[in-house]
């Protein structure tokens, strides 16, 4: 790990006026929120032996028989994901480094860890859903439902990789079956909360537009580079004040325009931010 670049983008933490934070899985993942190996493996060891499923992202797309053993399938998927502390407190680490300063945070992650870390939900935007959320398949309206109570009961009263029948859940207004309010076609519901979240991110670029801003990447692969990849890069162009920084293990690059005001760590995001932490205590 380049401790010159560990150096330089502790010193953009500290005098950026604004931290914007983009974050995708390579974040969940170096938290301990794996999709594969031992964790999938544990938790999912019945379905891997009948449907030969590869990983957690994989089996969110099987065609499964029956409602009750998708939900058997799904109630898991979100438990482990969304209702489950990280076994890592990688968030918590992140947290250290910009709670004192003017931050917001863009992320296509769905599993709800930077509130359960401590993050202030009024600078969170979640572009792509939530896995605590439920929407109409349809959908017939623009409204998401909290389904922890439900998931919790599907977790522990299924058998057999299936859900007691009673316990699909239906939408309330046309009565056909749930899904995730995820974005995977254009059925996603972008209800109120999406829309307030998206306007509070435009309003605090707006406000720190032209200012020393840090554009922080985090764990973004190639699925959806759209949304923080190439947004972060074209705001650094365009602001002769703003620098971005990606920290990616295996990923980590730039383009050339803004070289020059660009960090860029190869290595995992957990050890990254635990490095820069001890060299903000050791300056205290």
């Amino acid at each position: 790990m380049d401790t010159r670049q560990l150096q330089r983008l502790a010193h953009q933490i500290e005098t950026a006026d604004a931290v914007v934070i983009g974050a995708g899985s390579g974040l969940s993942a170096s938290a301990g929120l794996t999709y594969s190996g031992e964790r999938f493996e544990q938790h999912f060891s019945d379905f891997i032996e009948k449907y030969h499923i590869p990983d957690i992202y994989s089996g969110g797309f099987y065609p499964f028989d029956s409602l009750e053993e998708y939900w058997a399938w799904w109630s898991r998927h979100i438990y482990y994901n969304r209702y489950v502390d990280a076994p890592k407190p990688v968030y918590s680490s992140l947290l250290e480094l910009v709670t004192d300063k003017d931050y917001f945070v863009l992320t296509t992650n769905v599993d709800h860890q930077f509130q359960k870390a401590g993050f202030d939900k009024h600078r969170l935007f979640y572009t792509q859903g939530d896995y605590g959320l439920w929407q109409c398949m349809k959908p017939c309206h623009q409204q998401t439902y909290d389904n922890e109570e439900a998931v919790r009961r599907m977790v522990a009263e299924q058998k057999h990789m299936r859900v007691p029948k009673e316990l699909i859940p239906h939408c309330p207004v046309c009565g056909k079956p749930m899904t995730m309010n995820l974005r995977t076609d254009n059925t996603f519901v972008e209800d109120e909360g999406w829309h307030r979240a998206a306007e509070r991110y435009s309003e605090f670029l707006r406000r720190h537009d032209q200012l020393h801003v840090l554009f922080l990447e985090l764990g973004v692969g190639s699925n959806t580079p759209g949304i923080v990849k190439f947004s972060f890069r074209r705001m650094t162009a365009e602001n002769p004040k703003a620098v971005y920084a990606c920290v990616n293990l295996g990923e980590a690059c730039t383009l050339e325009e803004i070289a020059e005001r660009s960090v860029c760590i190869d290595g995992d995001i957990g050890e990254v931010l635990k490095k820069i932490n001890r060299s903000d205590d050791k300056n205290t």
